[in-house]
C-alpha cells in the first residue's frame, strides 16, 4: 500500500508563490462562480506537468471561495482535508423557497417576510447550533439506489431522503439588507449550508433560500491563502512563455 505523506511536509503553494514542483503539492484556489470544482481541475491539468490531481471538497457551481487542489502524491491527503472543519459566509434570502434550497432552481413559494425582526432571527439561530441532524437536500450529489439524488429530483421522483449528523460550531448574522441576511457559519465537514438557509426560513415561518455562498476556511487554510484562478493561470502561462523564449 502506498504511503500517505505527512501533511506537514507537503508544500502549500499559497498566493504569490508559483509552484516549483507539482508533486506533491497543496494548492489553495479561490474558485470563481459558475465554475464546477472539476472545471478548476481540468484547467490546471492543462498547465501542470502531471495529470494526477484532485480536490478536497466540492463547491457547488454557484459558490466561490477556498478549493484545495491536491497534486501528485498529495492526492492521498484528500480524506485529511475532507474531514476538517469548514467556515462559510453566505446570504440567505427570506420569503422565497426553492426546491434546491439555493438559487440554482426557480422560486416555488413566496411569502412576505417584512414582519421578521432581527431579534426573531437571533432567537431562531440557537436551534441550529451544536450537534444537529440534517435531511440531505433532494438536489444533491448523494447517491440513493445507485443514482445521484439531483437526477431523481429533476425527473420529479420522490424518494426517502437520507439523514446526516453534523455539528454547527457557530451561526452568526453579519448584516441584513431587507430580506437578505448575511451570515457566517463554522461547521463540521458534510454540513449543507443551503439546508440551514431553508430550515431557518421554515423556522421563521416565511421560507428562505441561499443566494450567495463563499467558503472562507478549511482547517487552518483560509481564502486569504488562495490563488484567484485567473491570476494563477496568467502567472503560470507567463512563466512558461519566458522559459520557452
Amino acid at each position: 500500500m502506498a504511503r500517505i505523506p505527512d501533511p506537514a511536509t507537503v508544500p502549500v503553494c499559497a498566493r504569490g508563490t508559483l509552484p516549483a514542483e507539482w508533486d506533491p503539492l497543496i494548492l489553495p484556489i479561490d474558485k470563481p462562480g459558475a465554475w464546477t470544482s472539476f472545471d478548476v481541475i481540468r484547467k490546471l491539468r492543462r498547465l501542470s506537468p502531471i495529470r494526477k490531481m484532485g480536490h478536497a471538497g466540492t463547491l457547488d457551481p454557484m459558490a466561490t471561495g477556498l478549493l484545495i487542489v491536491l497534486s501528485g502524491k498529495a492526492t492521498k491527503l484528500m480524506n485529511h482535508f475532507l474531514g476538517q472543519d469548514k467556515e462559510y459566509e453566505a446570504t440567505i434570502r427570506l420569503g422565497q423557497s426553492t426546491p434546491s434550497y439555493d438559487a440554482e432552481t426557480e422560486v416555488e413559494e413566496e411569502s412576505d417576510p417584512s414582519h421578521v425582526t432581527d431579534s426573531m432571527i437571533a432567537d431562531a439561530l440557537p436551534a441550529f447550533i451544536g450537534d444537529i441532524t440534517q435531511i440531505t437536500p433532494a438536489y444533491s450529489a448523494v447517491k440513493v439506489e445507485g443514482e445521484r439524488l439531483y437526477k431523481k429530483a429533476r425527473r420529479g421522483e420522490r424518494v426517502t431522503l437520507p439523514y446526516r449528523d453534523v455539528t454547527v460550531h457557530s451561526f452568526d448574522v453579519l448584516d441584513r439588507s431587507g430580506d437578505d441576511v448575511e451570515v457566517r457559519i463554522a461547521c463540521s465537514s458534510g454540513t449543507y449550508i443551503r439546508s440551514l438557509a431553508h430550515e431557518l426560513g421554515q423556522a421563521l415561518g416565511v421560507g428562505g433560500h441561499l443566494v450567495q455562498l463563499r467558503r472562507t476556511r478549511i482547517g487552518t487554510l483560509t481564502d486569504s491563502h488562495a490563488w484567484p484562478l485567473d491570476e494563477l493561470v496568467d502567472q503560470i502561462q507567463s512563466k512558461q512563455s519566458g522559459a520557452v523564449s
